[in-house]
């Protein structure tokens, strides 16, 4: 039995290559896309993305049912919060301009099967995403004809009554989902106009949404009388904000069509800095104008600000929310098809799909293959599904990117750079050997011991450390780190942070509810996994950085990676356990793709030397004369028991 369990070599072999990481080209700007957008194109895809239907149906939902008028907090809150994971968007997309979003940026710094799982939730994500987005389209179109199209659809073809299928078919969503697929085909430049007319549009429309709402405003409905500004206290507040954090999910368009960015390391990171900025102030302004415009508490969580201005006496005005709210649909539907076949030909391009996903049209320059075939896909979803059910899916698929996009910032910081050269201090070449002293022109007389030690200081703050290695000023208290290569405490520190930033939550989120601990033990475990989680941070934190970049690079690395790790795990640990065995049953599935097809055809498993059948090898060794023997050593690959004798010759010179 013992022979056909695995070796230990092979076992590391195989978990070498579960975690190799992608080698990336040296034209990192050699692409077989159109680089064709500039930072007005990427700007306003990421507020497309951004600003959709939310604006118009969450802000009244969460300002009636849960915040009140401090939903304006909870916008605060949660934009801050994604502009933690937006900042390590922008420090990728601009460092490395190639199609993939959080899928590339796994696969260049954590492992190739953790970016294949988060490629894999992405793809879901998105196609759940674009068939939601269209199916409220056509409830919302369907509500202005006082629901004639779904009455004539049930009357003409019949409703169904089975379990994770929609009442009746759509097919006005599933219509608008091809019609947007066949634009999207056209090419980039085709996507970014069309997104720039509905978002003139949408834009306009919010203007005149803050106009009127300001002159409308009325600030008794902040009063004590109506409630007060924060009615549900700061429960309600983080309440809010773990609701309002989806709003701001779109912007990894941008990342995901840097490869299609004219200047990338210039328009990546100012285009998700200025959509991310305007979308929140739209949010911010617009929940002001709400609350202001009428009491919380009356608002209709289904179409507040219509309902707003027709309760003002101002009818009209709901013709334009409408038409704002369906320009706004259509945005985000233009996002989800121009990102989605993107990562997935990034995928497929690397091996780890299928590669006919990989092609791209010679004329329009844009992966049609996938923009066809997962259009169609959305299509169906939205056809005959219901999406309700599996709309809070996309929020887990989302939050497991940002987390692993966070944790690869942090790895990537404190790696050597590929091609980078350790400089010698004295500017010479780096190959030149270090010095073994000082030189007959640099001999100086030093008259005590002080000045030979500042010698040594002084040389040793000279000494120019690699990314990875262990700062000067820390060496002498925590020596024992000297002997780990560059990077490796650092890994292991990000990998003990990730796991005591799930533990912490935990028990933040399970601890008193489900878990029902003493309070002695609830406070004990909230104080060891937040020193493990601050331990963690500070090993990682007395290691160099890499400094010399001319792109984009977050401020506050560590801290500010760590923080969007932590936020983001604990709003995951939020949602619900039918949608964490949703996801498992996901997972599994992406791993059946995975170690069937993917880790097979890697381009970085063709990368890899092949083991060449040796039939012999010699080993030489030399007699006391001019003779030698030569004795034939079977390969590693069989027993040495076997050996015949006439394996061993003896030969004169």
């Amino acid at each position: 039995m013992a022979r056909w369990l695995p070796r230990s070599t092979d076992l590391t072999r195989f978990c070498q290559k579960l975690n190799r990481v992608k080698t990336l080209e040296e034209d990192m700007m050699e692409t077989s896309f159109n680089r064709c957008l500039s930072t007005i194109d990427l700007t306003l895809l990421g507020i497309g993305g951004m600003v959709g239907s939310g604006l118009y149906v969450l802000t009244g939902t969460v300002a009636k049912e849960i915040a009140g008028p401090a939903v304006i907090v909870s916008f605060i809150i949660a934009g801050f919060a994604s502009l933690l994971a937006a900042l390590c968007y922008a420090e990728f997309g601009a460092r490395v301009p190639k199609t993939g979003s959080a899928y590339m940026f796994t696969y260049m710094s954590v492992g190739e099967i953790w970016a294949f799982l988060i490629g894999w939730n992405v793809l879901l994500e998105y196609m759940i995403g674009g068939a939601a987005v269209a199916r409220a389209w056509s409830g919302y179109m369907d509500s202005i004809f006082n629901h004639k199209i779904k009455n004539f659809t049930e009357t003409h073809v019949g409703a169904w009554q089975v379990p994770f299928l929609a009442r009746y078919p759509d097919f006005l969503a599933a219509a608008i989902l091809l019609v947007a697929t066949a634009f999207i085909s056209f090419g980039a430049k085709v996507s970014s106009w069309l997104n720039h007319v509905f978002s003139a549009i949408s834009m306009g429309i919010i203007l005149f949404i803050l106009i009127m709402g300001f002159v409308l405003a009325q600030p008794k409905n902040w009063s004590t009388q109506e409630g007060g500004f924060a009615p549900y206290g700061l429960s309600g507040i983080m309440a809010g904000t773990a609701t309002c954090f989806y709003a701001f999910v779109g912007f990894d368009v941008i990342a995901a069509s840097s490869e299609e960015a004219r200047n990338p390391q210039r328009a990546v990171p100012r285009a998700i800095a200025f959509s991310l900025g305007l979308a929140t102030g739209a949010y911010i302004l617009v929940s002001v104008v709400l609350t202001l415009m009428v009491p919380w508490h009356t608002l209709d969580p289904d179409s507040a600000l219509a309902d707003a201005f027709y309760r003002r006496g101002y009818a009209w005005a709901g013709f334009l929310v409408a038409a704002g709210s369906i320009c706004a649909m259509n945005t985000v539907l233009l996002s989800n098809l121009f990102s989605l076949p993107r990562i997935v030909y990034a995928m497929a391009e690397d091996g780890l799909f299928f590669q006919v996903f990989s092609q791209v049209h010679p004329r329009t320059q844009v992966p049609v293959v996938g923009i066809v075939v997962f259009g169609l896909l959305m299509a169906l979803l939205a056809l005959v599904f219901d999406l309700e059910a599996l709309v809070q899916f996309l929020s887990i698929g989302t939050l497991l990117a940002y987390t692993f996009v966070a944790a690869s910032i942090i790895v990537l910081r404190f790696q050597q750079q590929k091609g980078d050269v350790p400089v010698p201090v004295d500017g010479g070449r780096p190959n030149a050997e270090p010095h073994e002293g000082p030189s007959s022109s640099e001999l100086k007389e030093y008259e005590s011991f002080s000045d030979k030690l500042q010698l040594v200081d002084s040389d040793k703050s000279k000494e120019q450390r690699e990314p990875g290695q262990l700062k000067a000023a820390f060496e002498p208290y925590l020596e024992f780190l000297s002997d780990f290569h560059p990077g490796e405490v650092v890994t292991v520190a990000v990998v003990t942070l990730m796991v005591s930033a799930i533990c912490l939550c935990s028990i933040l989120v399970f601890g008193n509810t489900h878990l029902h601990l003493p309070t002695w033990s609830y406070s004990l475990l909230l104080v060891l996994f937040s020193l493990g989680f601050l331990l963690s941070l500070f090993l990682i934190w007395v290691h160099e950085q890499q400094h010399s970049s001319q792109t984009f690079q977050i401020p506050l690395v560590p801290l500010s990676p760590a923080l969007s790790i932590i936020l983001n795990i604990y709003l995951m640990l939020k949602l619900s356990y039918m949608t964490w065995l949703r996801f498992a049953v996901w997972l599994l599935l992406g791993l059946l793709v995975y170690f069937g097809y993917g880790i097979w055809h890697s381009k970085e498993n063709l990368r890899e030397p092949r083991p060449q059948r040796v039939s012999a090898r010699y080993v030489v060794f030399p007699g006391g004369s001019l003779e030698e023997r030569v004795q034939a050593v079977q390969p590693s690959s069989q027993p040495a028991a076997g050996l015949p004798d006439t394996d061993t010759d003896d030969c004169k010179r």
